[in-house]
């Protein structure tokens, strides 16, 4: 089996406090892009052992890659144990707040159920998924767009009638995740940024995230600020906890006049594409 497995920019994202498990509360939507990697899943009958490679040297294929760690709660759950050959085909950089990972793992999670005759319901791919991770929900539904609750987990299909152009700018540098809802609280807002929500057809965007990522790495703010300068950019925002800064443009064409910009500003010092959102039906 053959797949596509797909990235994901937070159209916004607001924290809601330090709940009890040591998780934030948030409200997020989650929307998937047309930039994807390709998994190659493979039952092996005559092999127990599992073998997982990729693409992207620097990514993991230990049991610490979220594949692996799918893998595992589909075998506790369904009881089927077999040998599996994997293969990831990297396009979506990793540390990137784009969501590879964890749609590597969905997807994955969807495909050994799948080949294995499906003995999981929905129900319970939900709930490893969660245990996976807080953005793991969201890939498995067949839906473009869906509002996360709880740490995000809770997820909720949302209808996205829109094909947005999309630019991303990913420095050289990943932003762990725990580490910006750490320091979420003491953050403070850099002079000359712009945090307020933007208004746009598909809701409000903004990112609760930005304020501490952006004080100790500034160059993300001036990214952002310099993606807004230009005259067909609609909004400009970091996805998830970063460190990719997306714009999204009022035309595919000036998508990719505006990734042609941001090359000439950033040089070969950073990961730039030109993507869109799945409207629905996708």
């Amino acid at each position: 089996m053959q797949i596509i497995s797909p990235a994901k920019i937070n159209l916004w994202l607001q924290i809601h406090g330090k709940r009890l498990d040591g998780f934030h509360e948030v409200r997020t939507r989650f929307c998937k892009l047309a930039l994807a990697d390709t998994i190659e899943i493979e039952r092996v009958y005559a092999e127990e052992k599992t073998m997982l490679s990729c693409s992207d040297p620097f990514v993991p294929t230990d049991e610490s890659n979220l594949v692996m760690r799918a893998l595992r709660g589909f075998e506790e759950a369904s009881g089927v144990r077999a040998g599996w050959r994997v293969h990831l085909e990297k396009r979506i950089p990793s540390g990137a707040g784009l969501g590879g990972g964890s749609s590597n793992a969905a997807t994955a999670l969807k495909a050994f159920n799948a080949i294995s005759g499906s003995p999981l319901s929905q129900d319970k791919l939900l709930e490893i998924a969660a245990s996976i991770g807080s953005d793991v929900p969201f890939f498995l539904l067949d839906k473009t767009a869906a509002d996360g609750t709880g740490r995000g987990e809770i997820v909720a299909p949302a209808g996205f009638p829109f094909r947005l152009p999309v630019v991303l700018i990913k420095p050289p540098f990943p932003i762990p995740t725990p580490w910006a809802y750490k320091r979420w609280t003491d953050s403070r807002e850099l002079a000359g940024v712009l945090y307020a929500p933007q208004i746009c057809a598909w809701g409000t965007m903004f990112n609760d995230l930005e304020r501490p990522v952006f004080e100790k790495n500034l160059l993300l703010p001036a990214i952002k600020s310099k993606l807004l300068e230009f005259a067909d950019t609609t909004a400009a925002l970091m996805s998830g906890s970063g460190s990719t800064i997306f714009a999204i443009t009022h035309t595919a064409a000036a998508s990719e006049d505006l990734a042609k910009l941001a090359r000439g500003w950033l040089g070969d010092s950073a990961w730039i594409a030109v993507t869109h959102t799945l409207p629905s039906g996708d």
